[in-house]
């Protein structure tokens, strides 16, 4: 019998790699929009200040904010379900209560486990790999262990965490109806478009286009039947409607986290008096 010896693959250094191509721009990229939107978003949700406005009629809530279940002691908002925060919540006492850090776990959770994102912030910050045929850092370890152990088996729940997801849009675009609806300055309502009406508008509808493109819904729609089109045109409708919009899933996770960012900053330097909101109609 004929035998012949094969070379085991030889592992690359950090960084080791044949490419000449820009390879670390886009995990650099990715590493900068990450932080930037974690920095940001860590600050704004422990200010629990300035996240609505209300001047010259208008009436808008930051989508970091929303829902708002209680408003601060002694900061009364037009915007909380429940009212004042009661003195039986449980909430520590060495931090400063603000309504964002009881709902941004369910957003922050979704986008988290997202498919997408655990490509972009493995390589980005664990350097899992850096990219391509780039070798990674020594310290991992030459085992591949994939997402079947703990702690990354967490990951998994990515497929509950849509449904809140799906929630969330609909109360953000209630956020957006009413911000159509503003007070006349004899106290009645009025309809009125607002630079911020249309920024709150703008927000669900790209949150939308990146939450029902999800993996997740692609296959609760269709992915695990073995039959599509010729079984349901509803589904089948259904299903390429989903795959359009996860054709370009990245796209849509990348402007809708910036645009909640932004959404949170307009509503805050309104609300500040450093930006003054147009009304157009």
């Amino acid at each position: 019998m004929t035998q012949s010896s094969m070379p085991l693959p030889q592992f690359r250094a950090m960084g080791e790699t044949r490419r000449a191509d820009a390879w670390w721009i886009q995990p650099l990229l990715v590493f900068l929009g990450f932080s930037a939107f974690i920095i940001y978003s860590t600050w704004a949700a422990f200010q629990g200040a300035h996240y609505y406005f209300e001047g010259g009629g208008a009436n808008y809530l930051s989508p970091m904010y929303s829902p708002e279940l209680w408003h601060p002691v002694g900061k009364p908002s037009p915007h909380a379900w429940f009212g004042e925060l009661p003195g039986w919540f449980p909430w520590p006492a060495f931090i400063a209560f603000s309504p964002a850090l009881l709902i941004l776990w369910a957003p922050g959770g979704f986008r988290f486990t997202c498919y997408y994102y655990r490509g972009a912030y493995y390589k980005a910050f664990w350097g899992d790999p850096f990219n391509c045929t780039v070798g990674e850092p020594g310290f991992r370890g030459r085992k591949y262990r994939g997402e079947n152990k703990f702690p990354l088996i967490f990951q998994n729940v990515h497929r509950y965490f849509f449904y809140l997801a799906a929630l969330f849009i609909v109360m953000l675009s209630y956020d957006a109806i009413i911000s159509y609806i503003w007070t006349t300055p004899e106290g009645g309502k009025t309809f009125g478009i607002g630079v911020g009406t249309l920024v709150l508008t703008v927000n669900p509808i790209l949150l939308g286009a990146y939450t029902f493109g999800c993996h997740s819904l692609r296959h609760l729609i269709g992915g695990r039947h073995d039959c599509i089109s010729e079984c349901s045109a509803a589904r089948q409708s259904a299903y390429g409607c989903v795959s359009a919009l996860n054709r370009k899933h990245m796209m849509w996770a990348w402007l809708s986290l910036f645009w909640v960012g932004f959404t949170d900053v307009y509503v805050r330097l309104c609300s500040m008096g450093v930006w003054t909101d147009w009304r157009i109609l």
